[in-house]
């Protein structure tokens, strides 16, 4: 099942793990929308600058540390996604509290580790 993702903390630096995790997604073909401090693409998404009122995201997937997270909480709750993965240094349980709060369904997971493995 394709799964509507959005990435927090997109970058435009190839190196980068939210880079590369948009290269992937798009590869195993989910769509995906992408937020990050600088416009551009990467394997044909858009990066966002400001915050869009994207409709129907299934998976909020960070990149953000916890830090630079806060001020993005009203705002993914707000999305109602399905699922928030924490990826390796995004862990905050601050954030674990107002998702499960909310219903939402969260994750301490590498998104690329769950692409190759077919757990996404």
């Amino acid at each position: 099942m394709k799964k509507k993702t959005l990435v927090m903390g997109a970058s435009l630096k190839p190196h980068r793990y939210s880079n590369i995790a948009i290269s992937r997604l798009v590869n195993y073909g989910h769509e995906v929308v992408a937020f990050g401090m600088r416009e551009g693409q990467v394997a044909d998404v858009n990066i966002d600058t400001v915050l869009m009122s994207y409709k129907d995201i299934d998976t909020v997937t960070l990149y953000l540390n916890p830090t630079r997270q806060e001020p993005y909480y009203d705002y993914i709750i707000g999305l109602n996604p399905k699922r928030v993965i924490f990826n390796p240094g995004t862990e905050n349980p601050d954030f674990y509290a107002l998702l499960k709060a909310n219903s939402i369904e969260f994750e301490v997971a590498c998104t690329l580790v769950l692409l190759g493995t077919g757990q996404y």
